[in-house]
């Protein structure tokens, strides 16, 4: 019995002495696996970072992507309306009318010319009139199998018969090179033309149905010691902005002007 008693008793304070060494060691354990801790977290870190990284990387492509997108939208948009109002116009055309589509233009800064993708193939012919939704742009006068060549009103080279609309006044407009102005020909210093005017084709020469808009009268200089008037106006059609066109079909012409 008493040997029993001194075992319990030996075993007591051994178990004692450990629970005092366990926790005399705790901090040296939790010292000792910190490097350990330290490589769980920096691997842990760095891997969410690359991951940041990775992911941020893949955001932005998408963003652009997204972004070309919108604008590409943005442009379809803008041209379903121009390619609305061209058709609208033609509607109000008494002419059989194409549409044709701007493929290339001129590099030679002086001429304006364009190149379409219609042709002999769709019975183009040379001298056949060229329209947008706001007015003439000018005329064929090369034709290819597929392709042609049209001259800008604004040319230095071209010119055409046109009337006041409000007064059927008529006079001659030639380009000038720019494709923002027109210059008004053997206009008498007493006629009845005025700034804001509203010039047509005059349909004289037969190359130019009557009626199509032209330009807008923008500047009026008479001097007492000359016989004509210097006039000058800003074309009516996009001249800069048409992508697409109509080509109308009409008499075909048997001399130009």
């Amino acid at each position: 019995m008493l040997a029993l008693l001194l075992a319990d008793l030996r075993f007591n304070s051994l178990r004692y002495a450990r629970s005092v060494m366990e926790v005399a060691v705790a901090p040296i354990f939790w010292v000792a696996d910190i490097p350990s801790r330290l490589a769980d977290w920096n691997e842990e870190h760095l891997v969410s970072r690359s991951n940041l990284l990775e992911q941020n990387e893949r955001l932005r492509r998408e963003n652009l992507v997204l972004q070309g997108r919108s604008h590409q939208m943005a442009s379809l948009q803008a041209e379903n309306v121009r390619l609305r109002a061209l058709l609208n116009s033609s509607a109000l055309l008494r002419d059989d009318v194409l549409v044709a589509e701007l493929i290339g233009v001129s590099p030679d800064p002086v001429r304006h010319q364009l190149v379409l993708n219609k042709g002999e193939g769709d019975a183009v012919f040379v001298g056949q009139p060229l329209i947008d939704a706001d007015g003439l742009l000018g005329q064929i006068v090369e034709v290819s199998p597929i392709t042609s060549r049209a001259l800008l009103i604004t040319d230095a080279t071209h010119s055409i018969p046109v009337q006041v609309n409000r007064n059927g006044v008529r006079a001659i407009a030639e380009g000038t090179g720019s494709l923002t102005l027109l210059e008004i020909r053997h206009v008498s210093a007493t006629t009845d033309i005025r700034e804001g005017d509203l010039l047509v084709t005059s349909g004289l020469g037969g190359r130019f149905p009557v009626g199509y808009p032209v330009a807008v009268v923008n500047e009026i200089v008479r001097d007492p010691g000359e016989a004509f008037a210097r006039i000058t106006a800003t074309p009516s059609a996009a001249l800069e902005r048409s992508r697409h066109v109509l080509l109308v079909f009409t008499t075909k012409p048997d001399v130009g002007n």
